[in-house]
C-alpha cells in the first residue's frame, strides 16, 4: 500500500512565464526522464554518463543524478534501510520531474532495486516521458566486477542491506529498454539507448 504523499502546507505552485514547451522548442529536443536500474556494477553509471557525453556532444541539454553524488549532499542524511532507499528514490524522482520542467534530458542511475518506488517515479511525470532501463548483467559478473569492494563486503557481512546478497533486487516487469551490458560493449549499449531515443523522437540527427 502506497505511503500518503507528505505536501507543505500554506504553499501555492508558481506559474513560470518561461514554460516548458518553450525551453523544448528552444532546445530542439524533447525533455525526458532516463531512468538506468540495475545491480551494482552493472554498468548503470557508467552507461548514463556515455549517453549524457554522446548527448551533449550533439547539442543536447543533459544532466545525470548519480547515485554515488546525490547521497554526498541532497541524500546525505539517508542510510541505506528499506524506508531510506524509499525515500532515497523520492527525492530523486521529485528532482528529475523539475528538470523535466526545465527542458532537459535527466538522465539518472540507481540501483532503485524496488518496483514500487520506480512506479512512483513514472507516475509523478506525464505520460511518455519516463524511460525505465534495465541494465542487465548477472549477479555473479557484477560480483566479478567488484569495482568498489562492495560484494566482497557485504558476503563478510561488514555491509547490510546489500542489493542482491542481503537485500532483494525486484526486475523491472515491462522496462522501456533493456541493456545487456554483460554482452554489450559500452559503445554499443551508447548506441542502442541513442537509437531508442530516435526511434521515439525525443532526439534526431544524432
Amino acid at each position: 500500500m502506497n505511503e500518503p504523499t507528505i505536501k507543505s502546507t500554506n504553499t501555492l505552485w508558481h506559474q513560470a512565464t518561461i514554460n516548458r514547451l518553450m525551453r523544448e522548442e528552444k532546445n530542439r529536443h524533447k525533455s525526458v526522464v532516463l531512468w538506468f536500474t540495475g545491480l551494482s556494477g552493472s554498468g548503470k553509471s557508467t552507461l548514463a554518463h556515455a549517453v549524457e557525453e554522446k548527448l551533449f556532444n550533439n547539442n543536447v541539454n543533459t544532466f545525470v543524478l548519480d547515485g554515488d553524488n546525490v547521497r554526498h549532499g541532497l541524500c546525505g542524511d539517508l542510510g541505506f534501510k528499506d524506508e531510506d532507499r524509499k525515500e532515497n528514490i523520492r527525492r530523486v524522482g521529485e528532482v528529475a520531474k523539475l528538470m523535466l520542467e526545465a527542458g532537459l534530458i535527466t538522465l539518472t542511475a540507481f540501483i532503485s532495486p524496488y518496483k514500487e518506488d520506480r512506479n512512483r517515479v513514472r507516475n509523478l511525470m506525464p505520460h511518455g516521458e519516463f524511460f525505465e532501463i534495465y541494465c542487465y548483467c548477472p549477479l555473479e559478473v557484477c560480483e566479478q566486477r567488484d569495482v568498489k569492494g562492495l560484494y566482497k563486503k557485504a558476503r563478510q557481512g561488514e555491509i547490510k542491506h546489500f542489493t542482491g546478497i542481503s537485500s532483494e533486487y525486484e526486475i523491472p516487469v515491462n522496462p522501456e529498454l533493456i541493456v545487456d551490458t554483460n554482452v554489450l560493449t559500452l559503445e554499443e549499449s551508447v548506441t542502442k539507448v541513442i537509437d531508442f531515443l530516435s526511434f521515439r523522437n525525443v532526439v534526431t540527427n544524432i
